[in-house]
């Protein structure tokens, strides 16, 4: 709900802000879901913007989080005997975002919100494909495993920090860590009162 209500009030600033400057939101969808590599569920994304920023069109994938994890790790995800399914699935995954062999502690979560993101810069023709976490834990509950996959990809990211990697492909990896106003927390549609 946080999001939800923080997103009605506009283009969140410190999401805008994680895009980059003189940041223009041309398009906000919620729940949106991307078709992933191999069979399954597709990847939902909180919201999903197209965003101008910095002379650059992006097509960000959202991921909203209050105090709830990123879900199971790499390692857990695929469990003992991975289906071929599963390999497939996190080895494009991993291909498109340059990495080898995903470190099994990493969260799933993390790589199929950035392969969202990725899908849809392909499909819409952006050249920056960005992940931003929009976090409304005031305590910052799991930044560490967000700042673990940033390392991965060698970037060194703290709380309402951005960064870019160059992805095989010629797309650029925009990924963030947005912290969301906690007035957000509180049930502001007047429900129950």
């Amino acid at each position: 709900m946080a999001a939800a209500q923080c997103w009605e009030a506009g283009f969140p600033p410190e999401v805008a802000a994680l895009c980059g400057d003189q940041t223009e939101l041309q398009l906000a969808l919620v729940e949106h879901k991307v078709p992933m590599p191999g069979k399954g569920f597709p990847s939902q994304c909180d919201v999903f913007a197209l965003v101008h920023a910095d002379g650059r069109d992006m097509a960000v994938a959202v991921e909203a989080k209050v105090a709830e994890p990123f879900g199971p790790t790499i390692g857990e995800w695929l469990g003992e005997t991975p289906s071929l399914n599963k390999l497939e699935r996190i080895d494009t995954i991993a291909g498109w975002l340059g990495l080898d062999a995903p470190d099994p502690t990493l969260r799933y979560q993390l790589f199929h919100r950035c392969a969202a993101a990725i899908v849809e810069a392909r499909r819409f023709r952006r050249p920056v494909a960005g992940m931003i976490v929009h976090s409304f834990s005031q305590s910052f509950h799991w930044l560490p495993d967000f700042q673990a996959f940033a390392a991965a990809l060698g970037l060194d990211l703290g709380a309402a920090e951005a960064g870019d990697v160059a992805l095989p492909d010629g797309l650029v990896l925009r990924l963030g860590w947005a912290k969301g106003d906690g007035i957000f927390l509180a049930d502001l549609t007047g429900a129950g009162t």
